[in-house]
């Protein structure tokens, strides 16, 4: 069954391009576009998409605040943020709003499609970038006070001991950062699938969130890994 896919984009030449691109895609089935964010929330009620790929920078309500708005009306499409803001308060502005993934405008034609497929399957996917950015403003040191690596690293394993991991889930929740599935999980730690999803579902649990992508969003912003 083909993924259907809303499509919110204000710009119309990047649309056109993004509407061509996915309609080649077998798997894909584009069900609908929105111009701007209001159109966006009144789509995703009619149509109820599997997943919305969403800019953020969108005239009057932006994607942001559609995407909340979509979320506290309980649908249950996955929302891709596809956008060209790398910052750190938009990336966390939107997961906090309830995204459940997050690309950037240069990732290729297969980057995208392989996100789509993966946020529809309920798989974490932040863009490389993204993480990286995150990453480099949370594990930055305080311009008072220098601090090594043995002590960011002391730092992340009393962080995540107070959040009450396990040091296996520890390892697992590195590799949700990163993106992987849990088959790739199991391969890397030579553990089963069976194992590898019951890692993951305690740790679900323990950081208080609903799913992969929020868990490697905390993971990132609380500094657990």
């Amino acid at each position: 069954m083909a993924i259907r896919v809303l499509l919110v984009e204000d710009h119309t030449m990047t649309r056109m391009g993004l509407q061509l691109a996915l309609e080649k895609i077998e798997d894909i089935e584009l069900t609908g576009e929105a111009e701007n964010g209001e159109k966006a929330v009144e789509l995703a009620k009619e149509l109820n998409p599997d997943v919305i790929l969403m800019d953020i920078g969108l005239p009057g309500i932006d994607g942001i605040e559609a995407t909340q708005k979509i979320k506290d009306s309980r649908l249950e499409a996955k929302i891709l943020m596809f956008t060209s803001r790398d910052n750190e308060d938009d990336v966390f502005a939107a997961f906090g709003a309830g995204a459940n993934a997050y690309i950037m405008k240069g990732a290729s034609p297969e980057q995208l499609t392989n996100a789509i497929r993966a946020v529809n399957e309920g798989t974490a996917w932040i863009d490389p970038a993204i993480a990286k950015v995150v990453l480099k403003n949370i594990n930055q040191p305080r311009k008072s006070q220098s601090v090594s690596s043995e002590e960011r690293e002391a730092s992340s394993k009393k962080a995540a001991m107070a959040a009450g991991l396990t040091q296996r889930e520890i390892e697992v929740l590195k590799l949700i950062v990163e993106g992987m599935s849990n088959a790739d999980i199991a391969e890397t730690l030579f553990i089963t699938r069976a194992t590898a999803k019951a890692h993951v579902h305690s740790i679900l649990q323990k950081l208080c969130v609903d799913d992969r992508t929020q868990a490697a969003v905390t993971a990132m912003r609380e500094g657990l890994v």
